[in-house]
């Protein structure tokens, strides 16, 4: 029986190893999304010769500004992997000058992305959606998946038109806005993810061993058996993952 997390920090987790060998053991397919391109080194020598974890490069949006020297190690870094996240654009508290930081690190990304093709991206787009959007385009050579996604119904239904996916979380399955956004997506288009540790329950930090409750709950809202639920999303998952590679990779 396996479940998908699209989106979980494995590295700011307080004993990354031990996490690591329970996510193999439960045979919960993992994306293990970094903040910036210097801590990417350390994810890959943990997942190596993994079957269920995949490292992702990275460079969060609210941290554009301090690390946008880094962008020429995300492009080193870029040929290693197929997994980008977390990145993306975050509209809240900043000055304009930020912003326009955040967005010419998001665009040198994505172009990046575009080149190499084939790319899995998980995105924040706090406040920021329209602007993702349009950065990113239709006809993305790759999967874009608009994680913890929290903007209009409009934009939603423009991102999927350009064909992205959502990944949902347990905060998600919760909110009043959350249980709208998923009662309106289509269920070709749905992932999972707990963006833990982030994302916690009565203090819980969780982890890609809470994905069996977040299926619950979205089944709930989607008036779909749980079985049915956990197979649909991991065939979501493995259909993106043949996109060009034929396998899971």
């Amino acid at each position: 029986m396996n479940y998908i997390d699209t989106h979980f920090h494995l590295d700011l987790w307080t004993n990354p190893p031990e996490i690591f060998s329970e996510i193999e053991k439960q045979k919960v397919y993992t994306i293990a999304v970094t903040n910036t391109p210097s801590v990417f080194y350390y994810t890959e020598e943990l997942a190596n010769n993994s079957k269920y974890v995949r490292s992702a490069i990275g460079l969060h949006p609210e941290l554009a500004v301090e690390r946008q020297g880094e962008i020429d190690l995300f492009k080193k870094i870029l040929k290693r992997t197929r997994y980008v996240g977390e990145v993306g654009l975050d509209y809240v508290n900043i000055t304009e000058d930020e912003k326009q930081i955040q967005k010419k690190v998001f665009e040198t990304i994505v172009a990046e992305c575009w080149e190499q093709k084939n790319k899995i991206i998980t995105i924040h787009s706090r406040r920021s959606a329209s602007d993702i959007i349009d950065i990113i385009g239709d006809n993305f050579p790759g999967t874009i998946i608009l994680h913890w996604f929290s903007g209009s119904f409009k934009e939603m239904e423009k991102a999927l038109s350009y064909g992205f996916h959502f990944s949902i979380n347990n905060a998600m399955t919760l909110s009043k806005k959350g249980k709208q956004i998923i009662e309106r997506l289509p269920n070709d288009k749905m992932l999972t993810e707990t963006d833990g540790p982030f994302i916690k329950n009565k203090q819980v930090p969780h982890s890609p061993l809470m994905i069996p409750s977040i299926v619950q709950n979205l089944s709930k809202i989607k008036d779909m058996p749980v079985e049915n639920l956990r197979v649909l999303i991991y065939s979501n998952f493995k259909q993106i993952l043949m996109i060009d590679k034929g396998v899971i990779g």
